[in-house]
């Protein structure tokens, strides 16, 4: 594939087949494109809508050539958003996945550093001194002290971390937003996936059909990537596609302000603690719940929404989820396998 050729023609609307796209990921991976071409390629899906055939080809490009690990006797599940979609909020899908492993649920999870917000994943685990690591024996460690173990997307994918700088300094999303929670490197069975788009979460639910996944995929109608409880939502499961206002599940309705995250990593870790400790607003608590709570329902659908919810709220209240942080983040866990 001749790169110059191929930015010419997605510069003139050529859509890629899923081969194409397949190819010109693996190329972006290896380093064949400069950092100026890599712009291009990725403004080029910011400026018009990403085909199926598109995202199929990218996505298995960097499956093919991810890091695997395999941590199936776990059954774990993930939850990872998409970003994205510019709300600023606290980290949400974060602080959910540690009140799922708090409630017994295993969880790998997938993240990165933010591009288009001020603190990801790995920003927030870095500020509390959380080594990364893609050591099979550390990460089986982390889940059997913590029900939990964190997969840095760049130890795991080459693409991610050869464009990183480039997605940095665009400062917006691109499809590798969309790209981030269908790319788990631990290929977990279990999935709960926000996106920051309505026709993007319908993307997603026709890709993910074709897998053996129990998945479900969160969408808030006013331009969230999670259950943002500011309005009506969509879900998208193996069982359908429902659209839900907070009172239907008996969730209180919340305003854009009480989801607010930090200025700086600092404020957001400090957020981040604050509700882990149970020392939260009840607005926080709330939207952590019915996250936490969504990503359990999903784990194991014999769970009414009403009892995911409340087993959520007991993870977080209880002091449990605050106790997987500890032990995901401990240094006797990390060193108990060579760090």
């Amino acid at each position: 594939m001749n790169i110059k050729q191929l930015l010419i023609e997605i510069t003139n609307h050529k859509v890629l087949s899923h081969d194409e796209a397949k190819e010109a990921l693996r190329l972006l991976a290896s380093g064949n494109f400069n950092e100026n071409q890599m712009a291009v390629f990725m403004t080029v899906f910011m400026m018009r809508k990403i085909t199926v055939e598109e995202l199929m080809g990218f996505r298995d490009a960097m499956l093919d050539l991810c890091t695997p690990v395999d941590l199936s006797e776990y059954d774990a599940m993930d939850l990872c958003g998409t970003g994205g979609d510019g709300k600023d909020t606290f980290n949400i899908s974060t602080l959910s996945s540690f009140v799922v492993a708090g409630a017994g649920q295993a969880v790998t999870k997938h993240g990165n550093t933010g591009v288009s917000s001020i603190c990801g994943s790995s920003n927030l685990l870095a500020h509390f001194g959380y080594e990364f690591t893609n050591d099979a024996d550390a990460l089986k460690r982390s889940l059997d002290e913590a029900g939990i173990c964190f997969l840095h997307a760049p130890l795991f994918h080459s693409a991610m971390k050869n464009v990183a700088p480039v997605r940095k300094s665009l400062g917006l999303k691109t499809f590798f937003n969309m790209l981030g929670p269908m790319v788990n490197p631990s290929f977990p069975n279990k999935q709960l996936v926000g996106v920051f788009d309505l026709e993007l979460a319908r993307l997603y639910g026709y890709l993910y059909q074709q897998t053996e996944k129990q998945f479900t995929i969160v969408h808030s109608i006013d331009g969230y990537d999670e259950i943002s409880l500011t309005g009506a939502f969509k879900v998208i499961s193996n069982n359908g596609e429902m659209l839900y206002e907070p009172e239907m599940l008996g969730l209180k309705k919340l305003k854009e302000k009480d989801l607010a995250g930090g200025n700086t990593i600092q404020e957001s870790a400090t957020i981040f603690m604050n509700i882990l400790k149970g020392e939260g607003t009840e607005s926080q608590n709330e939207v952590v719940k019915a996250n936490a709570g969504m990503a359990l329902h999903a784990a194991n659908q014999q769970l009414s929404f009403e009892e995911a919810f409340a087993t959520a709220e007991e993870s977080l209240q209880s002091g449990a989820a605050l106790e997987a942080f500890k032990k995901m983040t401990d240094k006797k866990t990390q060193i108990a396998v060579g760090k």
